[in-house]
């Protein structure tokens, strides 16, 4: 009897996402549907799938290219958060600053938009704007493990909305006044707002520590990376909850600069880095006796193997229940292999 062929991985598919920051150093997430067909029900970054229509040439399977930041990435992140949230990240063609559409024709671009009946950037310039793609920022990629029928390999980015001048701002939503950082020109960021059901149910800033919180108590389903990389900018950002006096204008500049010095290192650099988060074998911690596992971050999944480096210092813990991932916790990799060893000779 001939040897089973052993079954080849399934194509990650190229996808972006965003940690949109608000003027007061808020994060940005969605709630996902129940039946999305992908994180269903979980807390997510706004982001989806690259697509050729609206962002560009995309490389084939076999092209190393397929997994590096590129202006397809970042058109498909602008847009993607355009259709989520509503908030677009777009320069004005004349001034330089965030562009601002009234919102009937924001609502009626998102649709047209996520319908595919208008390329996305014709619909922006026919608006006198183009995607903001110089700022986003870099923050990891990652490439779903093998184990998993449906893969992606997704661009993380940052992109921070510019800040308000009024130090007594409080955590109510973005549809307020706020100061563009290049020209100094007050711009209106819209609140949020959910795709009315095709996707999400909810959209919503609050600080990084506050997410984080909402995730651990059980309260909301969040996934190993957004939890992960909330949990590495969450010292930066306002602790503050919502309703409460956010920081001034000056505090919050000094947070959001030592969160980007944060950002632009690591070894190697955050922004380079490619996570396929994967269990460590039983020996080194990777099954507990709380009945989490432990997620090693340092593998950048096959397709990128021998050429790109992940995060070699963390490990996410996790118990995954049929609601999706619960119990999360950020250890060193360096605690979680002495456990192990520990629990090995008991």
């Amino acid at each position: 009897m001939p040897a089973k062929e052993k079954k080849q991985p399934t194509v990650p598919r190229p996808s972006s996402s965003v940690i949109v920051i608000s003027p007061e150093n808020q994060v940005l997430l969605l709630h996902r549907v129940r039946t999305s067909s992908s994180f269903p029900s979980a807390h997510v970054f706004p982001g989806g799938n690259l697509s050729t229509f609206h962002d560009g040439e995309i490389p084939s399977p076999e092209d190393p290219s397929r997994h590096q930041d590129s202006e397809a990435y970042r058109t498909a992140a602008i847009r993607e958060t355009f259709e989520e949230s509503g908030i677009l990240l777009a320069k004005n063609n004349g001034f330089g600053r965030l562009i601002e559409v009234k919102d009937a024709e924001r609502e009626e671009g998102r649709r047209l938009v996520h319908s595919n009946k208008v390329e996305f950037r014709k619909w922006l310039a026919a608006k006198g704007g183009r995607p903001d793609i110089d700022n986003l920022i870099p923050f990891t990629r990652w490439v779903t493990p093998t184990n998993v029928p449906k893969r992606f390999t997704t661009q993380m980015y940052i992109y921070l909305l510019p800040l308000s001048h009024d130090k007594s701002t409080t955590l109510k939503g973005s549809n307020e006044s706020n100061t563009d950082s290049e020209g100094g020109s007050e711009v209106v960021i819209p609140d949020p707002t959910h795709d009315g059901g095709k996707e999400h149910t909810a959209a919503r800033f609050l600080p990084p520590s506050k997410w984080l919180q909402l995730a651990q108590s059980g309260r909301i389903i969040m996934f190993p990376p957004q939890f992960f990389l909330l949990h590495l900018i969450s010292p930066f950002l306002s602790p503050e909850g919502a309703g409460k006096s956010v920081a001034s204008y000056d505090e919050r500049q000094a947070q959001r600069k030592a969160m980007l010095e944060f950002v632009r290192g690591g070894n190697p650099p955050w922004a380079e880095q490619v996570i396929s988060p994967i269990a460590l074998p039983p020996s080194h911690g990777g099954k507990r006796p709380d009945g989490r596992i432990a997620l090693g971050l340092d593998k950048p999944g096959p397709e990128l193997k021998g050429l790109r480096k992940g995060e070699p210092d963390h490990c996410v813990l996790v118990e995954f229940k049929k609601e999706g991932p619960r119990r999360l916790e950020v250890r060193t990799r360096k605690s979680v292999l002495e456990e192990g060893r520990t629990e090995s000779k008991l």
